[in-house]
């Protein structure tokens, strides 16, 4: 019994020493660790929970077709999925870190701002890899090209899905509206606008009504564009180049053989080739320069035929990038024709 109330007293010695300790060690300092106090308010106590001020500017929350995503507020490392949608950033001012490319190079006009850009190349699933390397913040896409790979885009970074557009200028907008960048839009189209006029009005001088045809070499055939198709109503519509009266106006666009190509015998002919490397496609061109058919057409024995480069017309109709550079090509073509 004795025994037992010494082993107490020395269990209670042992305690107020622990407290006496943990008193002293709160005196000056403090315990570094965060807590409620007693008195602290209701409303003081839910305020440390939530996030701070700084915390909630650095995010914004943007429409898109999956419903609200949150993104940075000012993404720095933006890829902008399809052909065209890295055209879009950077015509508002934001180079992408990385881009899927059609052609093996860049179109001229693009071969400074993206001479740091990633090339992915073009398939019909995305390059995972790359995209994850490339480290982005923010991903935008159209619907129709990355819906089925939105669940795997959206593990590397916030993705954001744009409605399919008839107009690029609406995706312009639509991207925009994601940067928080409306007002360099509109000036993008604005800019564009002012160019396109001056050009009509200088083409019209140049060219009168001479008639000019756009053809695209294929493997299968030679392409002739109407002027209710993108491209077509760039050359025809926007600088008000006129085209040949026989076009069937049912069709946006037609394939034909050499046989056919007389029977749309133009003053002019812009001609474009996608791919420069593609055998079928130069050995088929170099069959109808030694043709008679291509020979007796108006254009070629004038020597008004005019080779346009694929990469810089591929998205022609579809970039303010590209109809600009366009706009410059087509005036510097018929500018040297008449010197």
């Amino acid at each position: 019994m004795k025994q037992l109330k010494t082993a107490l007293l020395l269990v209670i010695i042992a305690l107020l020493a622990l407290v006496m300790a943990a008193c002293s060690g709160n005196n000056g300092q403090g315990n570094t660790t965060a807590t409620a106090s007693p008195s602290a308010s209701p409303e003081a106590a839910q305020s440390s929970s939530e996030p701070s001020a700084t915390a909630a500017d650095n995010v914004r929350t943007v429409a898109s077709e999956k419903g609200e995503i949150t993104i940075p507020a000012n993404p720095g490392r933006v890829i902008g999925l399809s052909v065209v949608y890295p055209e879009f950033l950077q015509a508002l001012g934001v180079t992408p870190i990385a881009v899927q490319n059609y052609h093996p190079e860049f179109p001229t006009y693009l071969e400074e701002p993206f001479k740091n850009t990633i090339k992915m190349g073009i398939a019909t699933t995305p390059d995972f890899e790359k995209i994850l390397a490339a480290a982005p913040d923010l991903i935008i896409a159209p619907i129709w090209w990355s819906d089925k790979d939105y669940d795997q885009l959206t593990k590397i970074a916030p993705t954001v899905l744009l409605p399919q557009r008839d107009d690029w200028r609406d995706e312009l907008k639509d991207i925009a509206g994601v940067l928080g960048k409306p007002e360099a839009a509109e000036k993008v189209i604005q800019d564009l606008v002012v160019q396109e006029l001056a050009a009509k009005e200088k083409l019209d001088t140049l060219v009168g009504d001479e008639t000019v045809m756009y053809m695209m070499i294929m493997p299968d055939g030679i392409v002739l564009y109407g002027e209710n198709i993108d491209r077509g109503s760039f050359v025809h519509k926007t600088l008000g180049l006129k085209a040949v009266e026989n076009f069937p106006q049912s069709e946006l666009s037609i394939t034909i053989s050499l046989e056919k190509l007389p029977e749309y015998n133009p003053d002019h002919i812009i001609l474009q080739m996608n791919d420069d490397s593609n055998e079928t496609i130069q050995q088929y061109y170099k069959e109808i320069q030694s043709s008679s058919l291509w020979k007796n057409m108006t254009a070629v024995k004038k020597n008004q035929v005019y080779l346009v480069g694929g990469e810089e017309w591929f998205n022609l109709g579809m970039s303010p990038m590209a109809n600009s550079y366009a706009i410059d090509a087509v005036l510097q073509i018929f500018e040297n024709k008449g010197q």
